[in-house]
């Protein structure tokens, strides 16, 4: 726990030793004592955590010292609730004097010995009490001065839950959430993107949920599930929960009707462009980075640090959105020193046009063309019914892939096929992130695909996938994977061995570096049998081993 500056800080200690930043409030302890040095405290058996209301004998005013809502803490008891199971604590107040080292709880004379409370049981608190215990005192309503945005003047955010960190984090995680006719996907939406991610990856994320609903109840409702489901992220600034009133958003009446789209449907989509772009606006300042998703979500595992290796690849581009998912809006990445135009450009357009469409506009605007898309994707939707009228939607991203450091190596290459390619869709897209897939017109059998390593690497696994949604007939009915190594100067290799056949378009073989002895040079795909369909390659992924 750090002190800033040569003021006392207030930390909070919770069972297991666990340290929450100094600035965040209570030391929590049910039973606190005279010279009991902070991390002793937190280390005594038979201690539960919980929602205390402040104590007597301090300041009302005491800026940033949010009140907390606990949970039980597995084998622990609260001395005071009769020998029942406690599920929360008494707090004390400790100033950190020495940022090096533990402090200790001042003696029971000092002002801020006194006070000490006995536990507060969790069970049978109505929500908007689990609420107020949750937020920050004075910060209910957030300021955000957006005076350069004219259409955003200053917005008052209410925030429900939790406290901004005062140190800015790698990624802002957003998403906005409003009540369905059908489904609720919120919480496992939240739950993949803590349980997917290590404890080091957490330190670096923050994630920011705006419940967005016009009805108030809906919206407590959903935020105190929320709070009690994921207490600890809220305690350690991981989760913000926030609301930006009705009152702030601009007509939702009388819209203009474009693409003959349904009143319902435009109501629905402009203020969805409303709740995204409020959300952009107080996100700003949070991280460095911020991903766009949806409430209804799977993440692959350790997506962040894929983030963080996608960025080093591009590091050298003036890129502008990078995406990590094919659908809608979910899963692009954005500067958060963009995020002020962008908020700005979703509420001058809200009316015009849905928000993947607008984000589309956006990114060709600040003079990025192609679409960056990175393969495997790293979300999921999850969601099988939308959150507009309810009706049934089953997207879903078939380069998805649930361990996001499970990632091909793909070693550069030239490709090369004997297949005549239809319009633009060239061999690359198979094996790069560039959008899009190859299509070739005249599969027969010895037609081949082939990538030729720019260095011999040793390859260990392969995955091929043919075919597409779109396009389920277009796949690859009879073939074969080949390692090939140059004999000769000719730009293809002259030896080929078959490590595997296609099977309803799909391969996937492992321990290759056992098949072929000495470095691979080319990896071919060879068709063994007519077929009167065209073929599409949706992706071939290639993994390598050391020694290259």
């Amino acid at each position: 726990m750090l002190g800033l500056g040569k003021s006392p800080q207030w930390g909070l200690v919770l069972p297991g030793g666990l340290e929450l930043p100094a600035g965040m409030g209570w030391v929590a302890h049910s039973r606190c004592r005279p010279g009991m040095p902070v991390r002793e405290a937190a280390a005594v058996p038979a201690v539960g955590w919980g929602p205390v209301a402040r104590p007597t004998g301090v300041p009302a005013g005491l800026a940033g010292s949010p009140r907390l809502l606990g949970q039980k803490v597995a084998g622990g008891r609260s001395s005071s609730a009769g020998g029942r199971q406690g599920l929360g604590v008494g707090l004390c107040r400790a100033r950190i004097q020495n940022p090096a080292s533990p402090g200790k709880l001042p003696g029971p004379s000092t002002p801020e010995r006194r006070g000490c409370r006995p536990p507060v049981e969790l069970r049978g608190l109505a929500p908007d009490m689990i609420l107020q215990l949750l937020q920050p005192e004075g910060a209910q309503r957030i300021p955000r001065d957006t005076a350069k945005l004219s259409a955003l003047h200053n917005v008052s955010y209410q925030l429900l839950a939790g406290s901004p960190a005062p140190r800015k984090r790698f990624l802002a995680v957003g998403l906005a959430s409003v009540q369905r006719p059908r489904g609720f996907y919120l919480l496992a939406t939240l739950q993949s993107l803590f349980s997917q991610s290590t404890e080091e990856e957490l330190q670096e994320m923050v994630v920011v949920v705006h419940l967005a609903d016009t009805d108030p109840s809906w919206n407590v409702r959903v935020a105190t599930t929320i709070a009690q489901k994921f207490t600890r992220h809220i305690l350690l600034g991981r989760l913000l929960l926030i609301h930006a009133p009705l009152e702030f958003y601009p007509t939702l009446e009388g819209l203009k009707r474009n693409f003959n789209d349904a009143e319902e449907r435009v109501r629905f989509r402009s203020k969805q462009n409303v709740d995204y772009a409020f959300l952009l606006a107080f996100a700003a300042n949070l991280s460095s980075y911020y991903l766009m998703i949806e409430d209804d979500v799977w993440s692959a595992r350790s997506f962040l640090t894929a983030i963080r290796r996608a960025l080093a690849s591009q590091e050298s581009s003036n890129w502008a959105t990078l995406e990590f998912s094919k659908l809608g809006y979910i899963g692009k990445l954005y500067r958060s020193s963009d995020l002020p135009r962008l908020a700005h450009f979703l509420l001058l357009f809200y009316q015009e046009m849905p928000c993947d469409w607008l984000l589309v506009h956006f990114r060709q605007l600040l003079a990025q063309k192609d679409v960056i898309r990175f393969k495997p994707s790293l979300f999921q939707h999850m969601g099988l019914y939308s959150s507009f009228q309810g009706t049934v939607n089953r997207l879903e991203d078939e380069d998805f892939q649930a361990d996001a450091l499970d990632l091909p190596d793909n070693p550069p290459a030239s490709l090369y096929t004997s297949m005549s390619i239809f319009e633009n869709y060239e061999p690359l897209k198979a094996y790069s992130s560039a959008q899009g897939y190859f299509w070739g017109k005249d599969p027969a059998a010895g037609s081949t695909f082939s990538i030729v390593f720019q260095q011999p690497a040793r390859v260990s696994r392969v995955r091929v996938r043919t075919g597409s949604k779109e396009r389920p007939g277009d796949f690859l009915r009879a073939g074969l994977l080949e390692l090939g190594q140059r004999r000769d100067r000719s730009q293809h290799c002259s030896f080929y061995i078959p490590v595997g056949s296609f099977e309803k378009g799909m391969l996937e073989q492992r321990g290759l570096e056992r098949v072929l002895p000495g470095p691979v040079e080319c990896v071919r795909i060879r068709v063994t049998q007519d077929q009167s369909e065209w073929l599409i390659i949706q992706s071939i992924d290639i993994w390598t081993t050391a020694g290259t």
